[in-house]
């Protein structure tokens, strides 16, 4: 099964110091390599590990993940943002998966 585009749901812009949320998922099976078929086989391994982002190449979390984490996962945090500028999301898997969405965000002009 391939993985649909990752969601990722963020404001297009923000104030200058606003901190803001961030929620991304990734459609993914996320399979233990323990589970066997009906034929007795045993299910391949496939797992997602690692999920970061980076603002401007500037790290601003990572996570590793575990076993324990279920299909589809879905990671929320928050940013404060200083300056306009694109935050690259990155998910790594098993057998060298990887997949990566970038998106921008702007500064909103203050008017008086």
């Amino acid at each position: 099964m391939k993985p649909e585009a990752p969601r990722i749901d963020m404001p297009s812009s923000a104030k200058v110091n606003e901190v803001i949320m961030i929620r991304t998922k990734l459609r993914h099976p996320m399979e233990t390599g323990w589970r066997k078929t009906s034929e007795g086989e045993t299910v391949e391994r496939n797992r997602l590990t690692r999920f970061s982002c980076h603002f401007d190449g500037k790290e601003v979390v990572t996570a590793n993940f575990g076993s324990g984490v279920s299909q589809d996962p879905y990671f929320l945090f928050y940013a404060k943002i200083t300056k306009a500028g694109i935050f690259t999301f990155r998910w790594e898997g098993d057998n060298g998966q990887v997949y990566t969405e970038s998106l921008p965000i702007t500064i909103e002009q203050v008017t008086a």
